[in-house]
């Protein structure tokens, strides 16, 4: 029974991926487009913080929808309504009426069909696969996600440029049809009986907040990932393009590179926890990876003046990611109540993704009006920091990664000493 339901997981998963393919495509389309109408970085990052803060606002209140509903179901609809959104996309650009605060509404209505289906599909998950199998699935996730991170840029801009967004737009909903017939038709996804009779949303945060009050461990566990993707948003979602541009003299192929040497790193590392046995330390390797992807990715990313390095801090940021991700999986579905599942995973979406719409907005600030006059201010402290990541163009850039790399270290080391955390392993 459980090889069946794991052989029609990996069907969804392939499904799933060639979906989120055409969606990564679009999303990377969307950028090229707003940026050629309005030539302005905030209104890309805009993008990007109208899809998470809905997420992360309304995956407090969906935790108990989701544990007394069909996950199926849910994720049919979730994925429907994603999916009219690409289709009004569409719409608007085919009768010249698309503007760039059209796709901020239809990237916050999409925000919120995530908060429904990313704890329905996790939830799903933990139903198809076998716990022994969690870590080797998070890796297959990590090993999908980056290939799509490595290539959804090239075919975009290579698709982009033949046949414009509208052909972009038709693949994506043609990857949608696909990975809805294979779910609706070749997916079974076992139930448990649930209390169906109306409860407050506000009474399934209580609950997972409850279980959470329980269990200190996992509690802490969000609440310091949380802050490492704080610091790791800070940087990679919005400074690292413009500080490599700025630091290889406008160099868009030095840029392309690192992005796929940063892809190229998830893929391996995804590819290594897929394949080997699960770690007896989670807890430990979930924060020991942290640090290691701060101290080598960050630093380096930092003091590096020239692609060799960059590429080897790319590499050195995305491997050990999946490893964290595979641990922490690991040890929620072992620890998680079946029936609890979607509060808690509600919860923790709501709890550690709350921080990156603040990094996201808060990286360019930083960047634009702090560290970049800071490095050119003559200051000696900035003469000293300057010497450790240069004083040309995009210094200050470089300084916030020096400074994002000793805080996420720190705080990775000092949460894989926390005596709750550690008996999560």
């Amino acid at each position: 029974m459980e090889e069946t339901l794991f052989k029609k997981y990996i069907i969804l998963w392939f499904s799933q991926s060639v979906s989120g393919l055409g969606s990564s495509m679009t999303g990377f389309a969307l950028v090229l487009w707003a940026y050629e109408q309005s030539h302005s970085a905030m209104s890309v990052s805009m993008m990007s913080f109208c899809n998470y803060v809905p997420y992360v606002l309304l995956s407090l209140f969906v935790g108990s929808f989701i544990d007394r509903h069909n996950k199926k179901t849910i994720m049919l609809v979730s994925d429907s309504i994603a999916a009219f959104g690409s289709l009004a996309v569409l719409a608007f650009l085919v009768v010249g009426r698309l503007e760039v605060w059209n796709i901020y509404m239809i990237n916050t209505v999409i925000g919120i069909t995530n908060a429904f289906q990313q704890p329905a599909s996790a939830v799903a998950t933990g139903r198809l696969v076998p716990k022994e199998k969690i870590s080797n699935v998070s890796g297959m996730n990590s090993f999908s996600n980056n290939l799509i991170v490595v290539f959804s840029p090239t075919l975009a801009a290579f698709l982009f440029a033949a046949g414009g967004l509208s052909l972009i737009l038709l693949i994506d909903l043609a990857s949608f049809v696909f990975a809805f017939c294979v779910l609706l038709f070749f997916i079974t996804i076992p139930e448990q009986v649930q209390n169906k009779t109306y409860s407050s949303p506000f009474a399934g945060i209580a609950q997972g907040f409850s279980f959470l009050k329980n269990e200190k461990g996992i509690l802490y566990m969000m609440l310091t990932m949380a802050l490492i993707n704080f610091f790791s948003r800070l940087t990679y979602e919005n400074i690292l393009s413009p500080m490599i541009l700025s630091r290889s003299f406008g160099d868009s192929i030095v840029l392309g590179i690192v992005n796929a040497c940063m892809g190229a790193g998830g893929i391996v590392g995804g590819i290594i926890v897929s394949i080997k046995k699960e770690s007896r330390h989670k807890a430990a390797a979930i924060y020991v990876s942290a640090a290691l992807s701060f101290l080598f990715g960050d630093l380096m990313m930092a003091v590096g003046k020239n692609v060799f390095w960059w590429t080897i801090a790319a590499v050195a940021a995305s491997l050990p990611i999946p490893f964290i991700q595979a641990s922490q999986n690991a040890i929620l579905y072992r620890r998680v109540p079946t029936a609890m599942q979607g509060r808690v995973f509600a919860v923790r979406n709501a709890i550690q993704y709350s921080t990156i719409p603040f990094g996201i907005i808060l990286g360019g600030y930083l960047a634009d009006y702090v560290f970049e006059p800071f490095m050119v201010s003559g200051n000696k402290f900035a003469r000293i920091v300057g010497a450790i990541v240069g004083n040309h163009a995009g210094s200050g850039m470089a300084a916030m990664f020096l400074c994002t790399g000793i805080c996420g270290f720190t705080v990775s080391m000092i949460s894989c000493f926390n005596p709750e955390i550690k008996k999560l392993a």
